[in-house]
Protein backbone atom coordinates (compact mmCIF):
# COMPACT_ATOMS: atom_id res chain seq x y z
CA UNK A 1 0.00 0.00 0.00
CA UNK A 2 1.20 3.56 -0.70
CA UNK A 3 2.15 6.01 2.01
CA UNK A 4 -0.47 8.62 2.93
CA UNK A 5 0.55 11.92 4.55
CA UNK A 6 -2.04 14.45 5.71
CA UNK A 7 -1.67 18.05 6.84
CA UNK A 8 -4.30 19.56 9.15
CA UNK A 9 -4.45 22.93 10.90
CA UNK A 10 -6.68 21.91 13.78
CA UNK A 11 -6.99 25.36 15.41
CA UNK A 12 -6.45 24.16 18.97
CA UNK A 13 -5.97 20.56 20.03
CA UNK A 14 -7.94 20.97 23.25
CA UNK A 15 -10.99 22.27 21.39
CA UNK A 16 -10.68 19.87 18.47
CA UNK A 17 -9.45 16.61 20.01
CA UNK A 18 -12.71 14.62 19.51
CA UNK A 19 -12.88 15.68 15.84
CA UNK A 20 -9.19 14.94 15.34
CA UNK A 21 -9.45 11.43 16.79
CA UNK A 22 -12.58 10.76 14.77
CA UNK A 23 -10.76 11.84 11.62
CA UNK A 24 -7.75 9.64 12.41
CA UNK A 25 -10.02 6.64 13.03
CA UNK A 26 -11.99 7.22 9.84
CA UNK A 27 -9.17 8.02 7.41
CA UNK A 28 -6.08 6.44 9.03
CA UNK A 29 -3.25 8.49 7.50
CA UNK A 30 0.20 6.97 7.91
CA UNK A 31 1.53 10.40 8.88
CA UNK A 32 -0.45 13.38 10.13
CA UNK A 33 1.14 16.82 10.34
CA UNK A 34 -0.76 19.16 12.65
CA UNK A 35 -0.55 22.93 12.90
CA UNK A 36 -1.82 25.49 15.38
CA UNK A 37 -2.01 22.95 18.19
CA UNK A 38 -1.90 25.81 20.74
CA UNK A 39 -0.48 23.74 23.57
CA UNK A 40 2.89 23.39 25.31
CA UNK A 41 4.96 20.26 24.74
CA UNK A 42 4.48 18.95 28.26
CA UNK A 43 0.68 19.30 28.04
CA UNK A 44 0.26 17.60 24.67
CA UNK A 45 -2.13 14.59 24.96
CA UNK A 46 0.17 11.82 23.74
CA UNK A 47 -1.90 8.90 25.04
CA UNK A 48 -4.86 8.82 22.59
CA UNK A 49 -2.50 9.01 19.61
CA UNK A 50 -0.09 6.38 20.93
CA UNK A 51 -3.07 4.11 21.62
CA UNK A 52 -3.85 4.38 17.91
CA UNK A 53 -0.33 3.37 16.96
CA UNK A 54 1.18 6.78 16.31
CA UNK A 55 4.62 8.00 17.31
CA UNK A 56 4.46 11.66 18.33
CA UNK A 57 6.86 14.59 17.94
CA UNK A 58 5.80 18.04 19.14
CA UNK A 59 7.07 21.60 18.92
CA UNK A 60 4.40 23.31 20.99
CA UNK A 61 3.63 26.65 22.56
CA UNK A 62 1.06 27.52 25.21
CA UNK A 63 -2.00 29.13 23.69
CA UNK A 64 -0.51 29.93 20.27
CA UNK A 65 1.05 28.39 17.19
CA UNK A 66 2.60 24.93 17.63
CA UNK A 67 3.16 22.00 15.26
CA UNK A 68 3.27 18.23 15.66
CA UNK A 69 3.94 15.09 13.61
CA UNK A 70 2.06 11.83 14.19
CA UNK A 71 3.49 8.79 12.42
CA UNK A 72 2.72 5.09 12.38
CA UNK A 73 6.37 4.60 11.46
CA UNK A 74 9.30 5.53 13.72
CA UNK A 75 10.36 9.18 13.64
CA UNK A 76 14.07 9.78 13.16
CA UNK A 77 16.26 12.90 13.06
CA UNK A 78 13.56 15.09 14.62
CA UNK A 79 14.38 18.81 14.42
CA UNK A 80 12.38 21.62 16.02
CA UNK A 81 12.53 25.11 14.57
CA UNK A 82 14.31 26.29 11.45
CA UNK A 83 17.94 25.27 11.98
CA UNK A 84 19.52 28.58 11.00
CA UNK A 85 20.30 29.83 14.47
CA UNK A 86 18.00 32.84 14.18
CA UNK A 87 15.51 33.60 16.95
CA UNK A 88 11.96 32.86 15.80
CA UNK A 89 10.39 36.02 17.24
CA UNK A 90 8.43 38.94 15.81
CA UNK A 91 10.27 41.62 17.73
CA UNK A 92 12.41 42.47 20.72
CA UNK A 93 11.05 40.94 23.91
CA UNK A 94 8.77 38.45 22.16
CA UNK A 95 8.76 34.84 23.20
CA UNK A 96 9.89 32.28 20.66
CA UNK A 97 7.25 31.01 18.24
CA UNK A 98 6.87 27.31 17.53
CA UNK A 99 6.30 27.12 13.79
CA UNK A 100 8.42 24.31 12.34
CA UNK A 101 9.23 20.66 12.95
CA UNK A 102 10.80 18.04 10.70
CA UNK A 103 11.52 14.34 10.88
CA UNK A 104 12.70 11.45 8.72
CA UNK A 105 10.53 8.38 8.15
CA UNK A 106 12.06 5.22 6.71
CA UNK A 107 10.09 3.23 4.15
CA UNK A 108 10.83 0.14 2.12
CA UNK A 109 11.90 2.40 -0.78
CA UNK A 110 14.09 4.82 1.10
CA UNK A 111 13.70 7.64 3.56
CA UNK A 112 11.19 10.48 3.43
CA UNK A 113 11.88 13.80 5.14
CA UNK A 114 8.70 15.54 6.32
CA UNK A 115 8.85 19.27 7.13
CA UNK A 116 5.73 20.56 8.87
CA UNK A 117 5.22 24.32 9.11
CA UNK A 118 2.84 27.00 10.33
CA UNK A 119 3.84 30.24 8.64
CA UNK A 120 3.02 33.63 10.20
CA UNK A 121 -0.27 35.24 9.24
CA UNK A 122 1.26 38.69 8.81
CA UNK A 123 -1.76 40.90 9.40
CA UNK A 124 -2.16 43.81 9.69
CA UNK A 125 -0.16 44.62 6.58
CA UNK A 126 1.93 46.61 6.14
CA UNK A 127 3.45 46.60 9.59
CA UNK A 128 5.80 44.69 11.91
CA UNK A 129 3.81 41.44 11.73
CA UNK A 130 3.96 41.52 7.94
CA UNK A 131 7.69 42.22 8.01
CA UNK A 132 8.11 39.20 10.30
CA UNK A 133 6.11 37.03 7.91
CA UNK A 134 8.36 37.97 5.00
CA UNK A 135 11.53 37.40 7.04
CA UNK A 136 10.26 33.99 8.12
CA UNK A 137 9.42 32.96 4.56
CA UNK A 138 12.88 34.07 3.43
CA UNK A 139 14.41 31.89 6.15
CA UNK A 140 12.25 29.02 4.89
CA UNK A 141 13.47 29.67 1.34
CA UNK A 142 17.07 29.31 2.49
CA UNK A 143 16.16 26.05 4.24
CA UNK A 144 14.38 24.79 1.11
CA UNK A 145 17.40 25.69 -1.04
CA UNK A 146 19.72 23.67 1.18
CA UNK A 147 17.33 20.73 1.26
CA UNK A 148 17.18 20.61 -2.54
CA UNK A 149 20.94 20.42 -2.62
CA UNK A 150 20.82 17.19 -0.61
CA UNK A 151 18.65 15.56 -3.31
CA UNK A 152 16.39 13.94 -0.72
CA UNK A 153 12.89 12.61 -1.08
CA UNK A 154 11.28 15.32 1.02
CA UNK A 155 8.24 17.54 1.35
CA UNK A 156 7.05 20.69 3.07
CA UNK A 157 3.46 20.76 4.26
CA UNK A 158 1.28 22.86 6.49
CA UNK A 159 -0.51 26.16 6.76
CA UNK A 160 1.54 28.56 4.64
CA UNK A 161 -0.87 31.49 5.14
CA UNK A 162 -0.40 32.37 1.46
CA UNK A 163 -3.00 32.37 -1.31
CA UNK A 164 -0.73 31.62 -4.28
CA UNK A 165 -2.97 32.63 -7.19
CA UNK A 166 -6.31 34.40 -7.76
CA UNK A 167 -7.96 31.04 -8.53
CA UNK A 168 -7.11 29.96 -4.97
CA UNK A 169 -9.76 32.31 -3.54
CA UNK A 170 -13.48 32.45 -4.21
CA UNK A 171 -13.36 36.26 -4.22
CA UNK A 172 -9.72 37.27 -4.74
CA UNK A 173 -10.61 40.96 -4.96
CA UNK A 174 -11.68 40.86 -1.31
CA UNK A 175 -8.17 39.74 -0.27
CA UNK A 176 -6.11 42.34 -2.12
CA UNK A 177 -4.91 44.18 0.99
CA UNK A 178 -4.59 41.11 3.17
CA UNK A 179 -1.17 39.72 4.14
CA UNK A 180 -2.19 36.32 2.76
CA UNK A 181 -2.60 37.69 -0.77
CA UNK A 182 -0.35 40.71 -0.95
CA UNK A 183 2.15 40.56 -3.84
CA UNK A 184 5.08 40.28 -1.43
CA UNK A 185 3.63 37.14 0.21
CA UNK A 186 2.80 35.50 -3.09
CA UNK A 187 6.26 36.31 -4.43
CA UNK A 188 7.88 34.78 -1.34
CA UNK A 189 5.88 31.58 -1.83
CA UNK A 190 6.74 31.40 -5.52
CA UNK A 191 10.43 31.97 -4.85
CA UNK A 192 10.35 28.72 -2.88
CA UNK A 193 8.19 26.89 -5.41
CA UNK A 194 10.37 27.97 -8.33
CA UNK A 195 13.50 26.57 -6.74
CA UNK A 196 12.30 23.27 -8.19
CA UNK A 197 9.44 22.22 -5.92
CA UNK A 198 6.07 20.84 -7.02
CA UNK A 199 2.75 22.11 -5.68
CA UNK A 200 1.19 18.68 -5.17
CA UNK A 201 -2.44 19.71 -5.59
CA UNK A 202 -1.85 21.74 -8.74
CA UNK A 203 0.22 18.90 -10.17
CA UNK A 204 -2.90 16.76 -10.01
CA UNK A 205 -5.64 19.22 -10.97
CA UNK A 206 -6.28 22.77 -12.17
CA UNK A 207 -9.92 22.68 -11.05
CA UNK A 208 -11.35 25.84 -9.47
CA UNK A 209 -13.08 26.10 -6.08
CA UNK A 210 -10.48 24.01 -4.24
CA UNK A 211 -10.11 25.56 -0.81
CA UNK A 212 -8.69 24.52 2.56
CA UNK A 213 -9.98 27.36 4.76
CA UNK A 214 -13.36 28.98 5.36
CA UNK A 215 -13.77 31.73 7.96
CA UNK A 216 -16.19 31.07 10.79
CA UNK A 217 -17.79 34.47 10.11
CA UNK A 218 -20.28 35.64 7.53
CA UNK A 219 -21.52 32.24 6.42
CA UNK A 220 -18.31 31.62 4.49
CA UNK A 221 -18.69 27.83 4.62
CA UNK A 222 -22.32 27.91 3.50
CA UNK A 223 -21.39 30.15 0.55
CA UNK A 224 -18.17 28.21 -0.20
CA UNK A 225 -16.30 31.49 0.23
CA UNK A 226 -12.96 29.81 0.82
CA UNK A 227 -9.26 30.16 0.16
CA UNK A 228 -6.42 27.68 -0.42
CA UNK A 229 -3.60 28.33 2.06
CA UNK A 230 -2.60 24.79 3.12
CA UNK A 231 -0.07 23.31 0.71
CA UNK A 232 2.26 20.40 -0.01
CA UNK A 233 5.50 21.31 -1.81
CA UNK A 234 7.54 18.31 -2.96
CA UNK A 235 11.18 17.95 -3.94
CA UNK A 236 11.73 16.47 -7.43
CA UNK A 237 12.55 13.10 -5.85
CA UNK A 238 9.28 13.21 -3.92
CA UNK A 239 7.24 14.52 -6.86
CA UNK A 240 8.34 11.46 -8.83
CA UNK A 241 6.52 9.39 -6.18
CA UNK A 242 3.29 11.41 -6.19
CA UNK A 243 0.17 9.36 -6.82
CA UNK A 244 -2.53 11.80 -5.75
CA UNK A 245 -3.34 14.88 -3.67
CA UNK A 246 -6.78 15.72 -2.37
CA UNK A 247 -8.55 18.11 -0.01
CA UNK A 248 -10.85 16.56 2.58
CA UNK A 249 -13.53 19.23 2.35
CA UNK A 250 -16.15 17.12 4.11
CA UNK A 251 -14.39 17.64 7.44
CA UNK A 252 -15.56 21.29 7.52
CA UNK A 253 -19.19 20.11 7.84
CA UNK A 254 -18.50 18.21 11.07
CA UNK A 255 -19.62 19.42 14.48
CA UNK A 256 -17.27 22.04 16.00
CA UNK A 257 -14.81 21.87 13.09
CA UNK A 258 -11.54 23.65 12.55
CA UNK A 259 -11.72 26.53 10.09
CA UNK A 260 -9.23 24.52 7.99
CA UNK A 261 -9.65 21.05 6.47
CA UNK A 262 -7.02 18.38 5.91
CA UNK A 263 -5.10 18.07 2.68
CA UNK A 264 -3.50 14.72 1.86
CA UNK A 265 -0.84 13.37 -0.49
CA UNK A 266 -0.45 9.74 -1.48
CA UNK A 267 3.06 8.65 -2.37
CA UNK A 268 4.48 5.53 -3.96
CA UNK A 269 6.50 4.83 -0.82
CA UNK A 270 5.09 1.74 0.82
CA UNK A 271 5.74 1.35 4.56
CA UNK A 272 7.95 -1.61 5.50
CA UNK A 273 6.05 -4.87 5.27
CA UNK A 274 3.52 -3.53 2.74
CA UNK A 275 5.57 -3.85 -0.44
Amino acid sequence: MPLEIASFNINGIRARLPRLLEWLDDTRPDIACLQEIKIADEAFPHAPFEERGYNVAVNGQKGFNGVAILSRLPLEDVSRGLPDGEADVEGLGDEGQSRFISAVISTDRGALRVCNLYAPNGNPAPGPKFDYKLRWLERLRRHATALLGREETALYCGDWNVIPQPEDAKHPDEWLGDALFRPESRAAFHRILHLGYTDALRARTDSPDLYTFWDYKGGAWRRNDGIRIDHFLLTPQCADRLIDCRIEKEQRAKEKPSDHVPIRVILDLAPPGNA
